[in-house]
């Protein structure tokens, strides 16, 4: 089974005796797709093709593992590990469509497929890793594997074969094997419901503002967008704020109603943590519990130790050492950035501390003060349209390649845009599609994902369909999507992500793309962020949505000036995340902690302001929770690590040097997970990675 599919599949995958079969004929998922470079035909995939084609594929695969185990050869890398890696076809295509689509376009009876599907795919999975008989041959050909002459992909591919059995219980005896089936089994459906909680919670709340007065200090954009949101909404003639982040953020940075600010903001930060339905603290306490066990069960003291194994920071230790050494400089500089705000409502009389819902109005403030610059004033100049030109302006400047527009391809929403992407000469790369803007079926945040990831086994070359999902401005009233500058640097970010899964040239799915290790995978995304803000790029992209000038001079001064600024609270209120990520994890004691109690002793132990809360509260970190990134959260500023001194090779020649940028693009977008990830990046670079350029970049040194 390949790994890519196992980053869609929440609870890993499963195998039902009882198979549902249906009319294969009408059902797309049983045949070739009819489209163009084969991309899903979404128009024709009913919700009642899924079911069918899941427990089908389930079956295909179990037969085919079936086989391998059953074959009387001797076990070769070939006939078991690369039969493997050939294995689902059928229950890749299914998956890869029904968990992008559950991610951005849900609904109720997806999430009722999605439940349904949980304990199955986890059965389906355990019974593969738990296999005794497909494990002994894996292990047969692992224990000779110094005697193979395999080359470094191969190598790798079977290391990763064997330690997915090892780490999936197939050393445990009979009994613990049944335990562990049961975590999973849990686990699994506990992760389902704390996604769809946190959606619904991000869903159902809504201020309405029916005084015109209330709006004081928001621009004309923002109230015209709470104005179609209230329409939207049944709210006609008023206007509404929601927590998704186009509406909150400018919310809060220019709402001079301070209690509507904390109203907002309290909304923010207490999802999942309302004592009613969906209250998330009781299901992240039993999965943090449960993790533990699943981990002692396994040979590991703690769920950390156990991640962490597999990632370049290799312990706890390790990742605690980071965040302590940026800590105690980020808190500095964020105490000394809340002296200036306090200072500034002292001076305007005001007689009260400032509070976390007013962190973001006042630095507003004291940017305008000190720069004279805000978002107003940038986001004409960010049409996404723009950006996401620019970005791939900045693609075709390092790697040759070029972006074509397709309308005859598909798509799952009329929001999305779908792009061909080639090689200077012409020659095919893959597709990539744009989905930019919320919506409620669409869960919050950015990503990256596949439709189908890059191979090319046996001489099949298959090329990669890619997705880029975000939650951006929206277009309002006559004017087009402006977007903040913020969000143009997350454009840039899911963008680097999809150029790894564009670029990758490997031979099995298993390694290509972002199938890295989790604190390696942030690299080609963030040091993509840095072209987004170079005055170069800035001048090529940043353009007036009405008159088409690009931006000024005098605006792109003010940015570089002002790049270091509230860079305290930024950092701090992200390590406070990754701390908090971490203690959930290195928890040795398979009880249920209480969320709240447990969250104030991490947040205690490192001194966290009170006026700063954690970018990710327990109750709704989804990342963690309900995502790929436990015991990664820590993986961001990690890659930072990386991504600051990989720009600097950039740097210390030209923006787009030739050399540099074929250097990074054979060794680190085109080898995927094929190597030991610190080897591809010394093979870059040249040597490990420095930690001064991060320092110097947010100011901490």
């Amino acid at each position: 089974m390949k790994k890519n599919i196992l980053l869609l599949i929440i609870g890993g995958l499963m195998f039902s005796t009882c198979s549902t079969k249906t009319d294969t004929g009408s059902n797309p998922f049983y045949s070739e797709y009819d489209t163009p470079f084969g991309t899903p035909p979404f128009s024709e995939i009913k919700l009642e093709h899924y079911m069918p084609a899941f427990t089908d594929g389930m079956e295909q695969e179990q037969n085919e593992i079936d086989a391998i185990v059953s074959n009387s050869e001797a076990p070769t890398l070939e006939n078991t590990i690369v039969a493997m890696e050939q294995t689902g076809e059928l229950l890749d295509k299914v998956s890869h469509v029904f968990f992008n689509l559950n991610s951005s376009m849900t609904n109720d009876d997806m999430q009722a497929i999605a439940k349904e599907l949980s304990p199955l795919l986890s059965k389906h999975r355990d019974d593969i890793r738990l296999n005794d008989k497909l494990f002994e041959r894996v292990k047969a050909v692992y224990e000779q594997k110094d005697d193979l002459q395999l080359t470094p992909e191969q190598k790798m591919l079977l290391d990763e074969y064997y330690k997915s059995f090892v780490r999936g219980g197939a050393n445990l005896d009979e009994t613990k094997q049944d335990e562990l089936r049961e975590i999973n089994k849990e686990l699994s459906l506990l992760t389902l419901q704390f996604g769809e909680n946190i959606l619904k919670e991000n869903n159902r709340f809504e201020m309405v503002i029916e005084n015109k007065e209330n709006l004081a200090g928001l621009s004309e954009a923002i109230i015209t967008a709470a104005a179609e949101t209230g329409k939207e909404r049944g709210h006609e003639g008023k206007w509404v704020f929601t927590l998704h982040k186009p509406s909150l953020i400018p919310f809060l940075q220019y709402s001079e109603k301070r209690d509507l600010r904390e109203k907002m903001f309290m909304g923010y930060i207490n999802r999942g943590d309302n004592n009613d339905t969906l209250d998330t603290k009781a299901i992240l306490s039993k999965m943090a519990a449960l993790r533990v066990r699943r981990a002692n069960l396994l040979g590991y003291k703690t769920h950390a130790a156990y991640v962490l194994e597999e990632n370049m920071a290799k312990n706890s230790e390790n990742v605690y050492q980071l965040l302590d050494k940026l800590w105690k400089p980020a808190l500095a500089v964020a105490k000394k950035e809340f002296k200036e705000m306090q200072a500034l409502i002292d001076a305007e009389g005001k007689k009260f501390k400032l509070e976390p819902w007013d962190w973001w109005y006042y630095a507003e403030k004291v940017k305008k003060a000190k720069y004279n610059l805000d978002e107003d004033m940038l986001r004409p100049y960010f049409q996404v349209e723009n950006v996401r030109k620019g970005a791939f302006d900045v693609a075709t400047k390092l790697f040759g390649i070029t972006f074509t527009e397709r309308k005859d391809i598909p798509k799952y929403h009329e929001d999305v845009t779908v792009y061909e992407v080639k090689e200077a000469d012409g020659t095919h790369i893959g597709i990539l599609y744009t989905d930019y803007f919320p919506r409620a079926s669409k869960r919050g945040g950015a990503w990256m994902n596949e439709f189908r990831a890059q191979s090319n086994m046996d001489g099949k070359e298959i090329r990669p369909v890619i997705v880029n999902v975000g939650n951006f401005t929206k277009p309002t009233g006559d004017k087009p999507a402006l977007i903040s500058f913020d969000e143009t640097i997350t454009l840039f970010h899911e963008f680097g992500h999809a150029l790894h899964g564009l670029l990758t040239d490997c031979t099995y799915p298993r390694l290509s793309g972002t199938n890295v290790p989790r604190d390696f995978v942030e690299l080609p995304s963030q040091i993509i962020e840095n072209w987004a803000s170079e005055p170069e790029v800035l001048r090529s992209y940043a353009k007036h949505y009405q008159t088409g000038e690009p931006i000024p001079e005098e605006l792109i001064e003010k940015i570089k000036k002002s790049d270091k600024f509230n860079q305290g609270f930024a950092t701090v209120e992200y390590l406070a995340a990754s701390y908090l990520d971490m203690d959930w994890h290195t928890i040795t004691e398979a009880k249920e902690e209480d969320p709240l109690k447990f969250e104030d002793k991490s947040m205690s132990r490192i001194n966290l302001i009170a006026e700063i809360v954690p970018r990710y509260r327990s109750s709704y970190f989804r990342h963690i929770f309900a995502g790929g990134y436990s015991s990664g959260y820590y993986s961001y500023i990690w890659a930072e690590v990386l991504d600051a001194d990989a720009f600097q090779a950039f740097k210390e020649t030209s923006l787009f040097d030739q050399k540099t940028a074929l250097a990074y693009r054979t060794h680190i977008l085109e080898a995927g997970g094929t190597e030991d990830p610190m080897v591809l990046y010394k093979r870059f670079r040249g040597a490990e990675p420095n930690i001064e350029p991060l320092l110097e970049r947010r100011g901490l040194n």
